[in-house]
């Protein structure tokens, strides 16, 4: 069920009644669940849709170049691969370039929606040390939602554990990691072995 009061904010102000491309100029991305590359167009081309919003101000150019090295840099498969078909590139592929079209924003605020889905897990261990450097080094604040909570939590400041779309527990990264019931529901030896693997 809907809420049916409150609102979303950013930065202090609400922004639930803007545009997509308004919530993007003001420094919010979104990588949804499923990649959702342009598959008609190549690699570039789609990174290049990622910067509209730098192109609409001045100096916006200069920035998109910049953010496009920025990106072959963190996945340098998209730079040899830049010609291609988004459509033909492989899952993996294809979530490194929909990550990247959301960086060509600048955002301060990425959202990730299941960035491991359907993922091998040696593509999964690459997407996740961008994710960490992005936070870490880049000082990006992602809202990361994830069904493999171990890795989830380990590169995670705080976390939050939803049950049919209510919060059930929260608290710092580290408490969640040694928190009994989380271990038993969701850090299972089993699902622990699998990451390991």
């Amino acid at each position: 069920m809907p809420p049916k009061s409150g609102q979303i904010s950013f930065a202090g102000s609400p922004i639930g009644n803007l545009s997509s491309c308004k919530i993007v100029e003001l420094g919010i991305s979104q990588v949804p669940e499923g990649r959702q590359v342009f598959k008609p167009l190549s690699v570039e081309d789609n990174l290049l849709l990622g910067a509209y919003s730098q192109y609409r101000k001045r100096g916006g150019r200069k920035e998109a170049k910049e953010s496009i090295e920025m990106v072959y840099a963190l996945f340098p498969i998209l730079l040899e691969r830049r010609k291609q078909l988004a459509g033909t590139l492989s899952g993996g592929e294809q979530q490194m370039l929909a990550i990247g079209r959301a960086l060509m924003a600048r955002p301060k605020l990425l959202l990730l929606d299941e960035p491991s889905m359907g993922l091998a897990p040696l593509v999964v261990q690459e997407i996740f040390r961008v994710i960490e450097h992005l936070s870490r080094e880049k000082r990006t604040t992602i809202l990361l939602v994830e069904q493999n909570a171990r890795a989830a939590l380990k590169m995670a400041d705080r976390g939050y554990v939803l049950e049919t779309g209510r919060v059930i527990l929260q608290g710092s990264a580290a408490e969640l990691l040694e928190n009994k019931d989380v271990q038993r529901a969701y850090l299972g030896r089993d699902k622990k072995e699998i990451w390991e693997r």
